[in-house]
């Protein structure tokens, strides 16, 4: 993580996704913009809550963790997205760990100063309210999704969330093959006709899998299979 001095850029985000009115002046003078690099931890499932983390730019992957080490992936989210919105609200720890899946930058303050300035504040809580309701209406629709579609159609989603961000177009990310349990998993498949799938879609052009990755080749025929539906 790495603190961006620049309060020109702190202000251009806040203009750009029409959050300036969303704080207060005892609010804004707390908050900071920070850079993530692909791959970084922002937060870790379990760990206290500390702060809230207001993505403005970049693609986040949240995941959770069971006991025995078995990771799932939950949800991939680009700007605007909140975390720690629930954590903070509820005052519990960290439900899940979120990661950075491309170079991101995120506004953050600590609850610390939301609490003393923010809790009888209402552009504030109606924004949180906001972003909440708007997550249960995206589970809503991703549950629905994985019943109402076929596999193929759930993977070519899939693929396209972790393989594009629309806000950084040098950005080609790709599946790593470790990962397709996780995977299969996420879009309510077993790992077996996971790979039957893939293997379909391999012969018809569309991804190619190597020894380490799967990769999209067919961006546009990928797209027109998931039918615009790409996973959040």
């Amino acid at each position: 993580m790495k603190l961006i001095e620049d309060q020109e850029q702190l202000q251009y985000y806040l203009h750009v996704h029409q959050i300036e009115s969303v704080f207060n002046e005892a609010l804004l003078q707390h908050l900071s913009l920070h850079t993530f690099d692909e791959g970084e931890i922002i937060c870790e499932q379990g760990e206290p809550r500390s702060h809230l983390y207001i993505l403005v730019k970049g693609k986040i992957k949240i995941f959770t963790t069971s006991s025995e080490g078995n990771k799932l992936i939950l949800a991939f989210k680009t700007p605007l997205e909140i975390v720690g919105d629930i954590e903070f609200i509820q005052n519990i720890e960290m439900i899940n760990t979120v990661e950075a899946v491309t170079p991101v930058c995120m506004i953050r303050i600590h609850c610390d100063w939301l609490n003393k300035y923010g809790n009888d504040y209402p552009p504030l809580l109606q924004f949180l309210l906001k972003i909440i309701t708007r997550k249960f209406h995206i589970k809503n629709n991703s549950f629905v999704f994985n019943l109402m579609y076929p596999v193929e159609v759930r993977l070519a989603s899939y693929l396209l969330s972790i393989s594009f961000d629309e806000s950084n177009t040098d950005f080609k990310g790709q599946l790593s093959v470790s990962n397709l349990k996780d995977a299969a998993g996420l879009i309510g498949t077993s790992y077996r006709h996971l790979n039957r799938v893939i293997q379909q879609l391999c012969k018809e052009g569309l991804i190619e899998r190597n020894k380490e990755f799967i990769i999209v080749k067919n961006r546009i025929g990928l797209s027109t299979l998931a039918n615009h539906n790409i996973y959040e």
